[in-house]
Protein backbone atom coordinates (compact mmCIF):
# COMPACT_ATOMS: atom_id res chain seq x y z
CA UNK A 1 0.00 0.00 0.00
CA UNK A 2 1.47 3.48 -1.33
CA UNK A 3 1.87 6.64 1.21
CA UNK A 4 2.57 9.98 0.46
CA UNK A 5 4.88 11.83 3.04
CA UNK A 6 4.43 15.23 2.81
CA UNK A 7 6.76 18.05 4.22
CA UNK A 8 4.16 21.38 5.01
CA UNK A 9 4.63 25.04 5.74
CA UNK A 10 6.11 25.63 2.01
CA UNK A 11 4.18 27.70 -0.99
CA UNK A 12 3.95 27.12 -4.29
CA UNK A 13 4.61 29.41 -7.32
CA UNK A 14 4.55 28.96 -10.82
CA UNK A 15 2.05 27.19 -13.49
CA UNK A 16 0.28 24.13 -13.67
CA UNK A 17 -1.85 22.97 -16.27
CA UNK A 18 -5.15 20.38 -15.55
CA UNK A 19 -5.24 16.71 -16.79
CA UNK A 20 -8.36 15.50 -19.05
CA UNK A 21 -11.39 15.51 -17.14
CA UNK A 22 -11.67 11.76 -15.24
CA UNK A 23 -15.45 11.89 -15.25
CA UNK A 24 -15.69 12.36 -19.25
CA UNK A 25 -12.70 9.91 -19.71
CA UNK A 26 -14.92 7.02 -18.57
CA UNK A 27 -18.02 8.01 -20.60
CA UNK A 28 -16.33 8.81 -23.71
CA UNK A 29 -14.02 5.61 -23.68
CA UNK A 30 -17.17 3.66 -23.08
CA UNK A 31 -18.57 5.03 -26.39
CA UNK A 32 -15.89 3.41 -28.31
CA UNK A 33 -18.19 0.48 -27.72
CA UNK A 34 -20.73 1.33 -30.19
CA UNK A 35 -19.03 1.86 -33.24
CA UNK A 36 -16.73 -0.70 -35.47
CA UNK A 37 -14.69 2.29 -36.90
CA UNK A 38 -11.75 3.97 -35.22
CA UNK A 39 -11.98 6.64 -32.58
CA UNK A 40 -9.50 9.18 -31.61
CA UNK A 41 -9.42 10.23 -28.27
CA UNK A 42 -6.97 12.98 -26.89
CA UNK A 43 -6.56 14.84 -23.29
CA UNK A 44 -7.03 11.26 -21.48
CA UNK A 45 -5.86 11.29 -18.25
CA UNK A 46 -3.01 8.60 -17.65
CA UNK A 47 -4.82 7.51 -14.06
CA UNK A 48 -5.64 4.68 -12.10
CA UNK A 49 -9.31 4.34 -13.07
CA UNK A 50 -8.80 5.29 -16.73
CA UNK A 51 -6.26 2.89 -17.14
CA UNK A 52 -8.17 0.12 -15.87
CA UNK A 53 -10.90 0.92 -18.15
CA UNK A 54 -8.87 0.67 -21.22
CA UNK A 55 -7.42 -2.08 -19.89
CA UNK A 56 -10.91 -3.29 -19.58
CA UNK A 57 -11.49 -2.37 -23.31
CA UNK A 58 -8.79 -4.61 -24.36
CA UNK A 59 -10.01 -7.59 -22.94
CA UNK A 60 -13.20 -7.42 -24.33
CA UNK A 61 -11.02 -7.38 -27.74
CA UNK A 62 -11.09 -3.60 -28.14
CA UNK A 63 -8.21 -2.57 -30.32
CA UNK A 64 -5.70 -0.07 -28.60
CA UNK A 65 -3.23 2.22 -29.60
CA UNK A 66 -1.16 4.85 -27.71
CA UNK A 67 -0.18 7.09 -30.31
CA UNK A 68 1.21 9.69 -27.77
CA UNK A 69 0.99 10.70 -24.07
CA UNK A 70 -2.95 11.44 -23.41
CA UNK A 71 -3.69 10.40 -27.31
CA UNK A 72 -4.95 7.25 -28.07
CA UNK A 73 -6.69 5.06 -31.24
CA UNK A 74 -9.55 2.73 -30.35
CA UNK A 75 -11.28 0.22 -32.85
CA UNK A 76 -14.28 -1.94 -31.53
CA UNK A 77 -14.55 -4.10 -34.67
CA UNK A 78 -13.80 -7.27 -33.22
CA UNK A 79 -15.66 -7.73 -30.01
CA UNK A 80 -14.90 -10.80 -27.93
CA UNK A 81 -18.49 -11.78 -26.73
CA UNK A 82 -17.52 -14.69 -24.99
CA UNK A 83 -15.43 -13.06 -22.78
CA UNK A 84 -17.78 -10.57 -21.21
CA UNK A 85 -19.49 -13.71 -19.70
CA UNK A 86 -16.72 -14.85 -18.16
CA UNK A 87 -16.14 -14.59 -14.04
CA UNK A 88 -13.13 -12.81 -14.82
CA UNK A 89 -14.85 -10.03 -16.95
CA UNK A 90 -17.63 -9.58 -14.00
CA UNK A 91 -14.96 -9.11 -11.68
CA UNK A 92 -12.96 -6.50 -13.06
CA UNK A 93 -16.20 -4.65 -13.73
CA UNK A 94 -17.10 -5.19 -9.86
CA UNK A 95 -13.59 -3.50 -8.90
CA UNK A 96 -14.12 -0.56 -11.29
CA UNK A 97 -17.33 1.72 -11.10
CA UNK A 98 -16.49 3.24 -14.11
CA UNK A 99 -17.12 -0.30 -15.84
CA UNK A 100 -20.97 0.32 -15.36
CA UNK A 101 -20.68 2.76 -18.17
CA UNK A 102 -19.89 -0.05 -20.76
CA UNK A 103 -23.34 -1.93 -19.84
CA UNK A 104 -25.10 0.91 -22.34
CA UNK A 105 -23.11 0.22 -25.74
CA UNK A 106 -22.77 -3.19 -25.00
CA UNK A 107 -26.47 -4.25 -24.44
CA UNK A 108 -27.42 -1.76 -27.52
CA UNK A 109 -24.93 -3.08 -29.89
CA UNK A 110 -24.79 -6.82 -29.15
CA UNK A 111 -27.93 -7.50 -27.04
CA UNK A 112 -26.86 -8.98 -23.66
CA UNK A 113 -24.55 -7.96 -20.61
CA UNK A 114 -23.91 -8.95 -17.24
CA UNK A 115 -23.88 -5.74 -15.04
CA UNK A 116 -21.58 -6.77 -11.38
CA UNK A 117 -22.55 -4.75 -8.59
CA UNK A 118 -19.46 -1.65 -8.78
CA UNK A 119 -17.00 -0.94 -6.96
CA UNK A 120 -15.15 2.53 -6.34
CA UNK A 121 -14.94 5.10 -3.75
CA UNK A 122 -16.35 4.50 -0.32
CA UNK A 123 -18.63 7.23 0.04
CA UNK A 124 -21.85 5.59 1.01
CA UNK A 125 -24.26 4.17 -0.89
CA UNK A 126 -24.71 5.16 -4.87
CA UNK A 127 -27.66 3.78 -6.72
CA UNK A 128 -27.19 2.11 -10.25
CA UNK A 129 -31.20 1.94 -10.25
CA UNK A 130 -31.43 4.86 -12.91
CA UNK A 131 -29.48 3.03 -15.04
CA UNK A 132 -31.17 -0.28 -15.30
CA UNK A 133 -34.89 1.43 -14.77
CA UNK A 134 -33.55 3.47 -18.47
CA UNK A 135 -32.53 -0.02 -19.33
CA UNK A 136 -35.85 -1.62 -18.97
CA UNK A 137 -37.40 1.06 -20.25
CA UNK A 138 -36.07 0.70 -23.39
CA UNK A 139 -36.97 -2.34 -23.38
CA UNK A 140 -34.43 -4.62 -21.89
CA UNK A 141 -35.05 -7.58 -18.85
CA UNK A 142 -33.03 -8.36 -16.28
CA UNK A 143 -32.59 -11.42 -13.82
CA UNK A 144 -30.08 -12.41 -11.08
CA UNK A 145 -27.44 -14.64 -12.04
CA UNK A 146 -26.63 -16.13 -8.66
CA UNK A 147 -23.85 -18.22 -9.99
CA UNK A 148 -21.77 -14.98 -12.03
CA UNK A 149 -23.23 -12.79 -8.73
CA UNK A 150 -24.38 -10.46 -11.19
CA UNK A 151 -27.11 -9.15 -12.74
CA UNK A 152 -28.18 -10.10 -16.68
CA UNK A 153 -29.88 -7.69 -18.98
CA UNK A 154 -30.75 -8.95 -22.35
CA UNK A 155 -32.55 -6.29 -24.79
CA UNK A 156 -35.80 -7.76 -26.52
CA UNK A 157 -35.86 -9.66 -30.26
CA UNK A 158 -34.95 -7.06 -32.63
CA UNK A 159 -32.94 -4.77 -30.17
CA UNK A 160 -34.16 -1.81 -27.90
CA UNK A 161 -37.15 0.26 -28.59
CA UNK A 162 -36.82 4.39 -28.52
CA UNK A 163 -39.36 5.37 -25.55
CA UNK A 164 -40.18 8.44 -23.49
CA UNK A 165 -38.70 8.32 -20.10
CA UNK A 166 -38.72 10.63 -16.62
CA UNK A 167 -35.55 9.74 -14.86
CA UNK A 168 -36.04 9.51 -10.72
CA UNK A 169 -32.52 11.66 -10.47
CA UNK A 170 -30.38 13.92 -13.07
CA UNK A 171 -27.91 10.99 -12.93
CA UNK A 172 -24.49 11.51 -14.59
CA UNK A 173 -23.81 8.43 -15.29
CA UNK A 174 -27.47 7.45 -15.78
CA UNK A 175 -28.42 9.79 -18.27
CA UNK A 176 -25.02 8.90 -20.16
CA UNK A 177 -25.37 5.33 -20.18
CA UNK A 178 -29.31 5.64 -21.18
CA UNK A 179 -27.81 8.01 -24.37
CA UNK A 180 -25.44 5.14 -25.21
CA UNK A 181 -28.18 2.67 -25.08
CA UNK A 182 -29.99 5.13 -27.18
CA UNK A 183 -28.44 6.30 -29.85
CA UNK A 184 -28.52 2.71 -31.57
CA UNK A 185 -32.58 2.00 -29.97
CA UNK A 186 -35.32 2.04 -32.83
CA UNK A 187 -37.50 4.92 -32.69
CA UNK A 188 -37.25 8.27 -30.19
CA UNK A 189 -36.16 8.06 -26.92
CA UNK A 190 -37.02 11.20 -24.83
CA UNK A 191 -35.19 11.57 -21.78
CA UNK A 192 -36.67 14.20 -19.37
CA UNK A 193 -34.96 15.00 -16.12
CA UNK A 194 -31.46 14.38 -18.10
CA UNK A 195 -28.06 15.43 -16.25
CA UNK A 196 -26.60 18.17 -18.69
CA UNK A 197 -23.01 18.62 -16.91
CA UNK A 198 -20.45 19.51 -19.20
CA UNK A 199 -18.80 16.33 -19.70
CA UNK A 200 -22.31 14.51 -20.38
CA UNK A 201 -22.73 17.03 -23.44
CA UNK A 202 -19.03 16.30 -24.39
CA UNK A 203 -20.52 12.57 -24.94
CA UNK A 204 -23.27 13.79 -26.97
CA UNK A 205 -20.82 15.90 -29.59
CA UNK A 206 -18.94 12.76 -29.75
CA UNK A 207 -21.65 10.39 -30.67
CA UNK A 208 -23.47 13.41 -32.97
CA UNK A 209 -19.92 13.57 -35.01
CA UNK A 210 -20.44 9.75 -35.70
CA UNK A 211 -23.33 9.82 -36.82
CA UNK A 212 -25.88 9.83 -33.73
CA UNK A 213 -29.13 12.03 -33.63
CA UNK A 214 -29.58 13.73 -30.16
CA UNK A 215 -31.51 16.91 -29.76
CA UNK A 216 -31.52 19.48 -26.71
CA UNK A 217 -28.07 19.07 -25.35
CA UNK A 218 -26.88 20.81 -22.35
CA UNK A 219 -30.44 21.10 -21.48
CA UNK A 220 -32.67 18.26 -19.03
CA UNK A 221 -34.61 17.45 -22.20
CA UNK A 222 -33.06 14.79 -24.51
CA UNK A 223 -34.43 13.66 -27.64
CA UNK A 224 -32.87 10.64 -29.42
CA UNK A 225 -33.55 9.53 -33.17
CA UNK A 226 -31.90 6.38 -33.07
CA UNK A 227 -29.85 5.12 -36.36
CA UNK A 228 -28.80 1.39 -37.14
CA UNK A 229 -24.69 2.48 -36.39
CA UNK A 230 -22.10 5.05 -35.77
CA UNK A 231 -18.88 5.54 -37.42
CA UNK A 232 -15.45 6.83 -36.23
CA UNK A 233 -14.75 10.01 -35.26
CA UNK A 234 -11.93 12.28 -33.13
CA UNK A 235 -12.62 13.99 -29.75
CA UNK A 236 -10.66 16.03 -27.02
CA UNK A 237 -11.60 15.89 -23.85
CA UNK A 238 -11.97 18.72 -21.30
CA UNK A 239 -9.70 19.45 -19.21
CA UNK A 240 -10.77 18.79 -15.64
CA UNK A 241 -12.72 21.05 -13.74
CA UNK A 242 -12.40 19.31 -10.32
CA UNK A 243 -8.20 19.61 -10.42
CA UNK A 244 -8.85 22.91 -11.45
CA UNK A 245 -10.62 23.53 -8.34
CA UNK A 246 -8.43 21.51 -6.14
CA UNK A 247 -5.46 23.85 -7.50
CA UNK A 248 -7.40 27.04 -6.59
CA UNK A 249 -7.77 24.87 -2.64
CA UNK A 250 -4.04 24.30 -2.44
CA UNK A 251 -2.97 27.96 -3.66
CA UNK A 252 -5.75 29.40 -0.98
CA UNK A 253 -4.78 27.28 1.47
CA UNK A 254 -0.51 27.50 1.21
CA UNK A 255 -1.14 31.48 0.43
CA UNK A 256 0.75 31.07 -2.56
CA UNK A 257 0.36 32.60 -5.93
CA UNK A 258 0.27 30.06 -9.07
CA UNK A 259 -1.44 30.01 -12.26
CA UNK A 260 -4.06 27.65 -13.30
CA UNK A 261 -3.37 27.03 -17.60
CA UNK A 262 -6.04 25.94 -19.64
CA UNK A 263 -9.08 25.36 -17.86
CA UNK A 264 -11.58 26.15 -20.44
CA UNK A 265 -13.16 28.59 -17.92
CA UNK A 266 -16.58 28.97 -19.61
CA UNK A 267 -17.46 24.90 -18.66
CA UNK A 268 -16.54 25.62 -14.90
CA UNK A 269 -19.99 26.80 -14.12
CA UNK A 270 -20.48 28.06 -10.82
CA UNK A 271 -17.03 26.75 -9.46
CA UNK A 272 -14.82 29.99 -9.28
CA UNK A 273 -17.82 31.86 -7.81
CA UNK A 274 -17.82 29.12 -5.14
CA UNK A 275 -14.48 29.34 -4.10
CA UNK A 276 -14.46 33.50 -4.13
CA UNK A 277 -17.57 33.48 -1.42
CA UNK A 278 -14.80 31.81 0.32
CA UNK A 279 -12.74 35.24 0.28
CA UNK A 280 -10.30 34.15 -2.48
CA UNK A 281 -9.07 36.22 -5.75
CA UNK A 282 -9.14 34.58 -8.65
CA UNK A 283 -8.42 36.73 -12.03
CA UNK A 284 -9.43 35.20 -15.39
CA UNK A 285 -6.57 35.70 -17.64
CA UNK A 286 -7.88 34.71 -21.25
CA UNK A 287 -8.55 30.72 -20.36
CA UNK A 288 -6.58 30.62 -17.00
CA UNK A 289 -6.84 31.26 -14.00
CA UNK A 290 -4.08 33.87 -11.94
CA UNK A 291 -4.64 32.96 -7.69
CA UNK A 292 -2.70 35.72 -5.92
CA UNK A 293 -1.19 34.97 -2.34
CA UNK A 294 -3.50 36.85 0.59
CA UNK A 295 -3.01 37.19 4.09
CA UNK A 296 -6.51 36.55 4.46
CA UNK A 297 -9.49 35.00 3.48
CA UNK A 298 -12.88 36.27 4.61
CA UNK A 299 -15.96 34.14 4.35
CA UNK A 300 -18.99 36.10 2.55
CA UNK A 301 -22.04 35.86 4.34
CA UNK A 302 -25.90 35.89 2.89
CA UNK A 303 -27.12 39.56 2.83
CA UNK A 304 -29.42 38.88 5.52
CA UNK A 305 -26.06 38.67 7.53
CA UNK A 306 -26.66 34.93 7.91
CA UNK A 307 -23.95 31.89 7.51
CA UNK A 308 -22.87 31.11 4.35
CA UNK A 309 -24.07 27.59 3.13
CA UNK A 310 -21.99 25.61 0.41
CA UNK A 311 -24.00 22.78 -1.25
CA UNK A 312 -23.88 20.08 -3.53
CA UNK A 313 -26.52 20.58 -6.94
CA UNK A 314 -27.14 18.97 -10.19
CA UNK A 315 -25.27 20.99 -12.99
CA UNK A 316 -25.12 24.01 -13.17
CA UNK A 317 -25.49 23.86 -9.81
CA UNK A 318 -21.78 22.92 -7.53
CA UNK A 319 -20.24 19.71 -8.00
CA UNK A 320 -20.10 17.27 -5.06
CA UNK A 321 -16.28 16.33 -6.05
CA UNK A 322 -15.23 19.66 -4.65
CA UNK A 323 -16.77 20.02 -1.51
CA UNK A 324 -14.19 18.24 0.41
CA UNK A 325 -11.63 21.18 -0.97
CA UNK A 326 -13.90 23.47 -0.18
CA UNK A 327 -14.17 21.84 3.45
CA UNK A 328 -10.55 21.75 3.96
CA UNK A 329 -9.93 25.65 2.74
CA UNK A 330 -12.75 26.63 4.65
CA UNK A 331 -10.72 25.86 7.97
CA UNK A 332 -8.21 28.33 7.34
CA UNK A 333 -10.33 31.58 6.33
CA UNK A 334 -11.51 34.04 8.43
CA UNK A 335 -15.64 33.22 9.36
CA UNK A 336 -17.99 30.34 9.43
CA UNK A 337 -19.71 28.38 6.47
CA UNK A 338 -22.07 25.53 6.19
CA UNK A 339 -20.47 22.58 4.32
CA UNK A 340 -23.83 20.28 2.89
CA UNK A 341 -23.15 17.07 1.03
CA UNK A 342 -26.45 16.29 -0.34
CA UNK A 343 -25.19 13.35 -2.41
CA UNK A 344 -22.95 10.76 -0.05
CA UNK A 345 -23.89 10.13 3.51
CA UNK A 346 -20.16 9.18 4.35
CA UNK A 347 -18.20 11.59 2.39
CA UNK A 348 -17.88 14.12 5.25
CA UNK A 349 -16.39 11.20 7.82
CA UNK A 350 -12.83 12.08 7.17
CA UNK A 351 -13.05 15.63 8.94
CA UNK A 352 -12.50 13.54 12.16
CA UNK A 353 -8.50 13.58 10.58
CA UNK A 354 -8.80 17.39 10.25
CA UNK A 355 -10.14 17.71 13.80
CA UNK A 356 -7.56 15.92 15.35
CA UNK A 357 -5.30 18.51 13.37
CA UNK A 358 -6.67 21.42 14.62
CA UNK A 359 -9.00 22.47 12.94
CA UNK A 360 -12.95 23.66 14.43
CA UNK A 361 -15.13 21.69 12.51
CA UNK A 362 -18.83 20.44 13.98
CA UNK A 363 -20.18 17.57 11.69
CA UNK A 364 -23.90 18.08 12.54
CA UNK A 365 -24.59 14.51 10.47
CA UNK A 366 -23.69 12.71 7.73
CA UNK A 367 -24.46 15.40 5.15
CA UNK A 368 -23.47 18.48 7.18
CA UNK A 369 -20.73 20.12 8.59
CA UNK A 370 -19.83 23.84 10.16
CA UNK A 371 -16.45 25.00 9.75
CA UNK A 372 -15.14 27.87 11.60
CA UNK A 373 -12.50 29.17 10.28
CA UNK A 374 -8.78 29.94 11.73
CA UNK A 375 -7.85 32.79 9.36
CA UNK A 376 -4.30 31.08 9.09
CA UNK A 377 -3.95 32.15 13.14
CA UNK A 378 -1.99 28.81 13.68
CA UNK A 379 -1.42 25.92 11.30
CA UNK A 380 -2.68 22.64 11.06
CA UNK A 381 -0.43 19.90 13.49
CA UNK A 382 1.02 16.83 11.25
CA UNK A 383 -0.95 13.96 11.15
CA UNK A 384 -1.33 10.36 10.23
CA UNK A 385 -4.05 9.72 7.69
CA UNK A 386 -5.76 6.80 5.12
CA UNK A 387 -7.32 8.29 2.21
CA UNK A 388 -11.13 6.98 1.95
CA UNK A 389 -12.17 8.58 -1.24
CA UNK A 390 -10.25 10.11 -4.40
CA UNK A 391 -11.67 13.57 -3.13
CA UNK A 392 -11.16 13.29 0.40
CA UNK A 393 -7.51 12.10 -0.68
CA UNK A 394 -6.93 15.08 -2.00
CA UNK A 395 -8.27 17.56 0.61
CA UNK A 396 -6.01 15.36 3.18
CA UNK A 397 -3.33 16.71 1.23
CA UNK A 398 -4.23 20.04 0.71
CA UNK A 399 -4.52 19.74 4.35
CA UNK A 400 -0.73 18.14 5.05
CA UNK A 401 0.85 20.62 2.46
CA UNK A 402 -0.51 23.90 4.99
CA UNK A 403 0.57 21.70 8.17
CA UNK A 404 3.51 22.08 10.24
CA UNK A 405 5.26 19.53 10.57
CA UNK A 406 5.52 16.07 8.62
CA UNK A 407 2.34 14.26 7.66
CA UNK A 408 1.78 11.15 6.29
CA UNK A 409 -0.84 9.97 4.17
CA UNK A 410 -1.78 6.00 3.35
CA UNK A 411 -3.91 4.54 1.02
CA UNK A 412 -2.87 6.62 -1.83
CA UNK A 413 -4.48 4.64 -4.78
CA UNK A 414 -7.12 6.67 -4.19
CA UNK A 415 -5.84 9.55 -4.71
CA UNK A 416 -3.79 7.91 -8.20
CA UNK A 417 -7.37 7.22 -9.41
CA UNK A 418 -8.15 10.51 -10.00
CA UNK A 419 -4.96 12.47 -10.17
CA UNK A 420 -2.23 12.00 -12.22
CA UNK A 421 1.41 12.38 -11.32
CA UNK A 422 -0.02 14.93 -8.42
CA UNK A 423 3.35 14.31 -6.07
CA UNK A 424 5.34 15.37 -9.25
CA UNK A 425 3.39 17.98 -10.18
CA UNK A 426 2.91 19.66 -7.10
CA UNK A 427 6.77 19.26 -6.55
CA UNK A 428 7.21 20.97 -9.16
CA UNK A 429 5.31 24.12 -8.03
CA UNK A 430 7.57 23.82 -4.52
CA UNK A 431 5.63 21.00 -2.66
CA UNK A 432 7.31 18.51 -0.75
CA UNK A 433 6.01 15.44 -1.18
CA UNK A 434 7.81 12.15 -1.00
CA UNK A 435 5.98 8.92 -2.45
CA UNK A 436 7.04 5.42 -0.34
CA UNK A 437 5.57 2.01 0.24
Amino acid sequence: MGAFVIEGGHKLSGSITPQGAKNEALQVLSAVLLSSEEIVIENIPEILDVMNLISLLEGMGVKVKRLEKGRYSFKADEINLDYIHTPEFIKKCASLRGSMMVVGPLLTRFGEVFLAKPGGDKIGRRRVDTHIMGFMKLGASYTLDNDRKAFRLTAPQGGLKGTYMLLDEASVTGTANIVMASVLAEGITTIYNAACEPYLQQLCKMLVRMGAKIQGIGSNLLTIEGVKSLGGTSHRMLPDMIEVGSFIGMAAITQSEITIKDVAYRELGIIPECFRRLGIKLEQRGDDIFVPAQESYVIDSFMDGSIMTLADAPWPGLTPDLLSVMLVVATQCRGSVLIHQKMFESRLFFVDHLIDMGAQIILCDPHRAVVIGHDHKFQFRAGKMHSPDIRAGIAMLLAAMSANGTSTIENIQQIDRGYEDIDGRLNALGAKITRCN
